[in-house]
């Protein structure tokens, strides 16, 4: 492939992200959830996976410790996610979501699957299997983070 074609391709990548994104942006709106950010999502695809502390945000999302912290009180306050103590250590605090941050990011996987259908919608079921198929072979293993 030449220069031009792997820029189409990279600008179609990045065109496809921001689509996802904005389809998950769409469905938590319209469930009610209309005060996330993107940024806010990728904390709640860590803490999906289980607790964590501030620190443990922040090396996740790849920001600093305040950042992080500056995160987790938006969140808090919009009743997103809860400080609870750390069964082992005293001196840190585990943030959780709470049952509205759960529905949120299950507002946030319909909108992402919404998405991905329309492209089905468009290609065919088993066009799109063999993209997510070929991009699972491509994409850089580890955590999906913000590029900020």
């Amino acid at each position: 492939m030449d220069v031009a074609a792997n820029w189409a391709l990279a600008h179609h990548t990045l065109a496809l992200a921001g689509a996802v994104v904005d389809g998950i942006q769409q469905r938590c709106a319209d469930w009610g959830f209309d005060d996330v950010r993107p940024a806010h999502g990728f904390v709640f695809v860590r803490l999906s996976e289980g607790a964590a502390t501030a620190t443990e945000l922040a090396e996740y999302l790849g920001v600093t410790k305040q950042a992080a912290s500056q995160l987790v009180e938006e969140l808090v306050a919009k009743g997103y996610v809860r400080r609870r103590a750390h069964p082992t250590d005293a001196r840190a605090r585990l943030v959780v979501l709470t049952d509205r941050g759960q529905e949120c990011t299950r507002a946030a996987v319909a909108g992402a699957a919404e998405t991905v259908q329309q492209w089905a919608t468009t290609l065919g079921e088993e066009k799109v299997a063999a993209l997510g198929e070929d991009l699972g072979r491509i994409v850089p293993p580890g955590r999906i983070r913000p590029v900020w």
